[in-house]
């Protein structure tokens, strides 16, 4: 882009003169063609004047075309680096609104995880005292069930008054036979 303006500067100053070249043109004593015209009669100085301005008039011409085409160029250049701005500001402000959405999205599945993890630090405390209060709750059961052996100790029906009868080894025997036939 740089590079470009340094060359339209040096286009602009082959059209626009300084006022030092000015100044040189209107005083052209080294020149033979205009010392000649100082020799010629009316008609021929008239003719000749009117040739210098035809010429000039021609120049000029030619210079504003140029120098218009050239302005024409460098409007459309300007028109077009507006349009190429333009959209990539658009293009810029797009990037910019799909980065904010996916940094929403982002935040937003943050905290869902968040929300999951402290679910899941429940549920892993709650299964935690789940299995602490079955551990306790097996612990009461077994005692409870001691608890009822012991008190629950039977002793095998024997009549009152048969242990004297009998005595205590044949009750014992009678017993055993009872219950444990195959001992016997």
């Amino acid at each position: 882009m740089r590079r470009h303006k340094s060359t339209s500067s040096s286009n602009m100053k082959k059209y626009i003169k300084s006022p030092e070249q000015k100044e040189s043109n209107k005083y052209t004593e080294n020149n033979p063609k205009e010392n000649e015209i100082y020799n010629l009669n009316d008609d021929d100085f008239k003719t000749a004047i009117i040739k210098i301005l035809t010429e000039l008039r021609e120049n000029s011409d030619r210079q504003l075309n140029e120098f218009r085409s050239y302005v024409t160029k460098e409007f459309d250049t300007i028109k077009k680096n507006q349009t190429e701005i333009l959209e990539m500001k658009n293009t810029i402000e797009e990037i910019k609104k799909n980065l904010d959405a996916l940094n929403s999205r982002a935040d937003n599945m943050e905290e869902r995880i968040s929300n999951l993890e402290d679910g899941n630090i429940e549920l892993l405390q709650a299964e935690e005292e789940r299995e602490a209060r079955l551990k306790r709750n097996e612990e009461t059961l077994r005692e409870l069930s001691d608890t009822i052996r012991r008190c629950n100790v039977r002793i095998i029906g024997i009549p009152e008054g048969e242990e004297k009868e009998k005595g205590a080894e044949n009750l014992f025997k009678e017993i055993m036979a009872e219950n444990f036939p195959n001992l016997v």
